[in-house]
């Protein structure tokens, strides 16, 4: 194999196999063990094979440098591939004035379930809307808010729900 086509084939399984384990960690985070444990199985293997290439040829700095750039690309591939597919949910907090418009019917016309609380803030009464929305949709219920209430502030932030099973209970003999 030419040195030009060796170095390119590290790059690209370094691209696959970094980008394949910035999902991982997001399906750990999120929960999903077994989605992580089978990408972890190919993020692993495709590490072996580039870097069984790069051993094999320790004198050809190409094919480090290669195997160097594949993981700066793919942590850039696999963070544009993460955000890409927005798994999840996220929490979108909106705190407004009270003399300003209010957002939750609009989120509300929008199928989104609204929360709001009357809080007290730093110049006065302030009004606490949450909603957990698909991650996807961030972007689309921010532009409702924004058009209703520009200088709202808002927070978004990552949700996870808890899985829970039940358990039989331990039978215990006397």
């Amino acid at each position: 194999m030419s040195l030009f086509l060796g170095a390119l084939l590290i790059f690209g399984l370094r691209l696959i196999d970094v980008s394949i384990g910035a999902v991982r960690i997001v399906m750990v985070v999120r929960g999903e063990r077994w989605i992580a444990g089978l990408l972890g199985f190919f993020e692993s293997l495709t590490w072996a094979i580039a870097a069984g290439l790069v051993f094999s040829n320790l004198d050809s700095p190409v094919r480090l440098v290669a195997f160097a750039a594949g993981f700066g690309a793919g942590t850039v591939l696999g963070s544009t591939i993460e955000r890409k597919i927005a798994l999840g949910k996220s929490v979108m907090r909106v705190i407004t004035p009270f003399e300003t418009p209010e957002v939750a019917p609009a989120l509300r016309d929008a199928g989104y379930g609204v929360t709001v609380v009357n809080a007290e803030g730093k110049k006065g009464d302030v009004r606490l809307a949450f909603t957990v929305i698909p991650r996807r949709r961030a972007k689309e219920v921010l532009s409702i808010v924004r058009s209703i209430n520009p200088h709202a502030f808002v927070t978004i932030e990552d949700v996870t729900t808890p899985k829970i099973r039940a358990r039989r209970a331990s039978r215990i003999r006397k």
